[in-house]
C-alpha cells in the first residue's frame, strides 16, 4: 500500500516549527539539509539562506514522516493564511486525539474543538501558530 508522507513549505522557520512538532510528537529527526550542504559551483545559496532548510522530516509512527523546506526567497513567500491543505492524523485513542490536538494548536486557532463528530468519530480541527492546518480523529469503530 502507498504511504502519504505530507510536505509543507515555510518562510524560513522550518526549523522552529518542526522543532514545536517534535516537542508533541515525540521522536528524533531522521533527516535535516541546509541550503548550505547542497551548495556548489552549480547552485549558488546566498549567504542569508545558507542556514535555511532545504529538507527536514520527523518520523511519525511506524510508517510515516512529516517533512517540510523553506522557500528560498527568490521564489516568493509562501502565504501562511491561504487555505492550504490539511493534515489529517488518525489516532489510536482518545487520549492521544486530546494530547495532539491540545499539543499542535497551542498558540493557534481552534476551527473545531475535539468533540464527538456527526460522523460517529471524535474529531477536531485547527489552524496551528505557523498557519498548517490540521485535522485529529479518533474512529472508535476502527479502534
Amino acid at each position: 500500500m502507498a504511504l502519504i508522507n505530507p510536505h509543507i513549505n515555510f518562510n524560513g522557520n522550518a526549523e522552529e516549527a518542526f522543532t514545536f512538532y517534535r516537542s508533541v510528537f515525540g521522536g528524533e529527526f531522521s533527516k535535516i539539509i541546509r541550503f548550505k550542504d547542497i551548495a556548489g559551483p552549480e547552485i549558488q545559496i546566498a549567504q542569508k539562506e545558507e542556514n535555511k532548510i532545504m529538507h527536514i522530516a520527523l518520523p511519525i509512527g511506524k510508517n510515516n514522516a512529516l517533512m517540510a523546506n523553506d522557500v528560498p526567497e527568490y521564489l516568493g513567500k509562501v502565504n501562511e493564511n491561504e487555505n492550504r491543505s490539511k493534515i489529517s492524523i488518525s489516532t489510536e485513542s482518545k487520549e492521544e486525539a486530546d494530547k495532539l490536538f491540545n499539543g499542535l494548536s497551542a498558540g493557534g486557532a481552534v476551527e473545531m474543538p475535539m468533540t464527538d463528530s456527526p460522523w460517529g468519530s471524535y474529531f477536531g480541527m485547527f489552524r496551528d501558530k505557523y498557519g498548517i492546518e490540521w485535522m485529529i480523529e479518533f474512529d472508535r469503530r476502527s479502534a
